[in-house]
């Protein structure tokens, strides 16, 4: 090459490609993509959650979804005029004043500024039929979460850490769910040829060049949003900006983790595939004794967050949710995580599942099913179950933590065999 030839290469190359080529910042591209855009280890991401809802109940919260969604279905019946019917309060709670709604909101707006930074944000629309089994799925999701007392989240995962049986009986009832659910869906499959063509790919209503700043300008307004409440004269506010928080990081770790509670107790049924099953008990096995410090410490009411469900709400409770997620391709807490990414189907789920979820928890409750009362022993009790706490029907911790260090001994062993022999697999 003439010197006048590497003269007008330099002299041609824009400022913008010589900065791209310095070593130091082709690092922080790497570290972008490393933090950003790769997809987490479901193992980092169940230690943050772990991290994240121990922080809630530190602070005398719990992790739920189905009462949020709950609230706005009410909303929804009261705007169509089943309210009355249902004996739905005219007055509701704000949404920006339920705690778990706050904590429903944030999770999506968490998703999707991860959505946005990882370049995964897209508008997805399904199949014609997936719209049904969305509204299917997200219907038996809200049935069985009325039933069972909360959803995978509220009845299952936040329970357990809670040293609750009830948690373990909806997780009976979720595995069976489960299970029937894929045998389910793999005979519609195998019946049901009409539309299951995919619609042509959307495109975004805006380039994405501008997704990274608009992630990060998301990041920056719910800091703003959590502190300016924080500095609020409202003592509500104030106690209420740590869900801002939290909520925000549990959708942001969930997405970049893509972890999911449909996934836990799908994938060994469906594919034999257990990394999501394994990274869940990794979650429990430390959430367990983190709950049971706080507990013992007094930090949290221990009865909190125990619905009064145990053990018959919580099994059949968790068999209707779970035949629901598998339909609608998602739990509560990855259906809300999936609708900030952009997925039309889910968005059509969560619709059903706090609507017809605020319907049957009206109806169970006119019928009797899930009105609670104090019993002599003064926990509560409704016609599906009762308030369990471990340590208080063994009489101390040992016993407790044995039950549910034991029932994940055997479930971890079980999917383990599993992953190497597939003798559970539906398909």
């Amino acid at each position: 090459m003439t010197e006048s030839a590497v003269h007008s290469d330099i002299t041609t190359t824009s400022p913008r490609k010589r900065l791209a080529d310095l070593p130091w910042i082709k690092g922080l591209q790497a570290d972008y993509q490393a933090v950003f855009v790769k997809e987490w280890s479901p193992y980092f991401g169940a230690v943050v959650i772990v991290l994240i809802t121990s922080a809630l109940m530190a602070s005398g919260f719990f992790w739920g979804v189905f009462g949020g969604l709950k609230l706005l279905g009410n909303y929804f019946n009261n705007l169509i005029g089943l309210g009355p019917v249902l004996g739905i309060k005219s007055e509701l709670e704000s949404p920006l004043m339920n705690r778990i709604a706050i904590l429903d909101i944030c999770l999506v707006i968490g998703a999707f500024s991860a959505a946005l930074l990882s370049g995964q944000f897209r508008i997805s629309r399904p199949p014609k039929l997936e719209y049904l089994w969305a509204a299917l799925g997200g219907s038996f999701m809200g049935i069985g979460a009325s039933l069972a007392g909360g959803c995978t989240t509220g009845g299952f995962f936040t329970p357990v850490m809670f040293s609750s049986p009830a948690g373990w009986a909806m997780w009976v009832g979720l595995l069976a769910g489960a299970f029937i659910g894929l045998k389910l869906l793999l005979w519609t499959m195998e019946h049901i040829q009409w539309g299951m063509v995919a619609p042509p790919r959307s495109e975004v209503p805006f380039g994405r060049s501008y997704y990274t700043p608009a992630g990060f300008l998301v990041i920056l307004l719910v800091l703003y949003w959590a502190t300016s409440w924080f500095h609020s004269e409202d003592t509500r506010l104030v106690s209420r900006a740590v869900l801002v928080l939290a909520g925000f990081g549990l959708g942001f770790t969930l997405h970049r983790s893509r972890f999911c509670f449909s996934r836990v107790f799908r994938e060994p049924f469906m594919t034999g595939e257990g990394e999501m099953t394994k990274a869940m008990i990794l979650a429990l096995a430390l959430g367990v004794p983190a709950g049971s410090l706080l507990l013992k410490g007094g930090l949290v009411d221990p009865y909190l967050a125990i619905p009064a469900t145990f053990w018959t709400g919580s099994v059949v409770g968790g068999l209707i949710f779970g035949i629901g997620m598998v339909f609608a391709g998602g739990c509560a807490s990855g259906s809300l995580w999936r609708v900030g990414e952009g997925h039309v189907k889910l968005m059509v789920a969560v619709f059903f599942f706090a609507w017809i979820g605020a319907i049957a928890s009206a109806v169970f409750k006119k019928l009797g099913l899930t009105s609670k009362e104090m019993n002599l022993d003064l926990v509560e009790e409704s016609a599906v179950g009762i308030q369990a706490y471990l340590p208080d029907l063994f009489a101390g911790w040992g016993w407790a933590y044995a039950v549910g260090f034991g029932i994940m001994l055997v479930w971890y062993l079980l999917v383990r065999y599993n992953e190497s022999t597939e003798k559970f697999t539906v398909f």
